[in-house]
């Protein structure tokens, strides 16, 4: 096949493009080539998507697939009106933020999905608008071409923001008490970038249509934590932390600095990490085993190095200060 990636210099458009390449076919990435660099064996076309020349060096063809990651709704109503006439099928990688609501376990693809952003550029606040946005141009535009995809938290080797990472890098790095939230039984669920990849060029080789939720088995944070801390070989002192106290002591919540991964306080996302994936299993999606995926990880995140600065958890030393603060709180209580 001939495959246009609308971006492909990042994580996921990257493993899109490599294994489409593994597979045999021909892939042109457009990209301003700012952010990284192509798969090796990819054709890399200089395209700035705010400019509405952007797709002139790509309209000299009919493309078998078009896959785009975007999250700037300017940037696919551009794509819909210079491309849709040149795809046979075009396939966005959306999320499961689109959704409006996120606090019923199991939810489908049948759940009502946020109003699309009006605006042409989005912000982190309007990120699931955003992607409902682009989910409608492009609709418009390719109708029954169209495949649509809604990971949940995507995880793996190569996670630079450090959620999916996090855990088990912790449990490795040393056997110090470890802090965790308090939320044994809150939902987690994590879909491994390799199986998204292969999901989705299996999806586009058979021109697959719809609209999925690409997201791993319904799990729990402590199981998942559990698994975490056996493959990373943690096997000392767990220290407890309630939701409360870890705001009031300034920790935040699903990524970032400072943070503790997968950890949502918001109870009107409780089913964030909690959809269903019975659709895309009945199109032969195959999630491997949590534990594939966390060994994996622990392999490429010691090779990043365990005690460098992360994207997302805790370091060392700021660790330990709370660890501390919370046996403070708990001498007092007691």
């Amino acid at each position: 096949m001939d495959i246009l990636i609308l971006g492909g210099t990042q994580w996921l458009g990257r493993e899109l493009a490599r294994e489409a390449l593994r597979r045999g076919h021909d892939v042109t990435c457009l990209a301003r080539g700012e952010t990284g660099e192509v798969a090796p064996g990819a054709r890399l076309v200089i395209g700035d998507r705010s400019q509405p020349e952007a797709y002139d060096a790509v309209l000299d063809r009919e493309w078998d697939a078009v896959i785009d990651v975007t999250r700037q709704p300017g940037f696919a109503r551009r794509a819909a009106e210079a491309l849709a006439p040149h795809a046979r099928h075009w396939t966005f990688i959306s999320s499961g933020n689109v959704y409006a609501r996120h606090d019923e376990p199991g939810a489908d693809e049948s759940a009502e999905l946020l109003p699309p952003l009006e605006s042409d550029d989005s912000t982190p606040e309007s990120y699931g608008e955003a992607k409902s946005a682009i989910e409608q141009a492009y609709r418009e535009a390719l109708d029954d071409r169209l495949l649509v995809i809604r990971p949940g938290l995507i995880g793996g080797p190569g996670d630079a923001s450090g959620r999916s990472g996090y855990w088990v890098a912790r449990a490795a790095r040393d056997g110090e008490p470890m802090l965790v939230p308090d939320i044994p039984d809150a939902a987690a669920q994590l879909i491994d970038v390799r199986d998204l990849v292969t999901w989705t060029l299996d999806a586009v080789e058979r021109r697959l249509t719809g609209a999925f939720n690409a997201v791993g088995d319904r799990s729990t944070f402590g199981a998942y934590l559990a698994l975490a801390r056996a493959v990373g070989g943690h096997d000392r002192d767990v220290r407890l932390a309630s939701p409360e106290w870890l705001v009031d002591h300034g920790v935040a919540e699903w990524s970032g600095p400072d943070s503790l991964p997968l950890w949502i306080v918001d109870p009107t996302w409780a089913a964030f990490q909690d959809r269903s994936n019975a659709a895309a299993r009945a199109e032969g999606f195959v999630p491997r085993p949590l534990v594939e995926t966390l060994t994996d990880l622990l392999g490429w995140e010691r090779e990043q190095g365990l005690e460098r600065p992360r994207g997302a958890g805790l370091g060392a030393e700021r660790e330990r200060e709370l660890v501390e603060r919370l046996d403070e709180s708990a001498t007092l209580a007691g």
